[in-house]
């Protein structure tokens, strides 16, 4: 029977090959995981950027109002561009 696991308990799995000093080859046999799996999550899970938990949902908030004070002293606009993955953008602009 197939066992599905968290994204937690992937990154556990992916921490404990690393300090086991084994292959991830080995390791998965060791442990009876598939190799195409473990590769696919040791991948997925690195490829988070850092201090970002797997699976977080929590909103996080960053405060641009310096940019605004900042922008309206030297006459510049702002431009702000948010990626949401998957090649999906938000451009965010002000003019002079």
């Amino acid at each position: 029977m197939r066992k599905h696991r968290t994204s937690e308990q992937w990154q556990a799995l992916v921490d404990q090959q690393h300090d086991s000093g084994l292959s991830a080859t080995q390791f998965c046999k060791q442990q009876d995981i598939g190799y195409a799996s473990f590769c696919n999550w040791r991948k997925r899970l690195s490829d988070q950027p850092a201090g970002e938990a797997p699976g977080s949902d929590d909103a996080s908030f960053l405060d641009l109002s310096s940019l605004m004070d900042a922008s309206s002293s030297s006459g510049a606009g702002w431009n702000i561009v948010l990626s949401l993955g998957n090649g999906v953008e938000l451009r965010l602009s002000q003019n002079g």
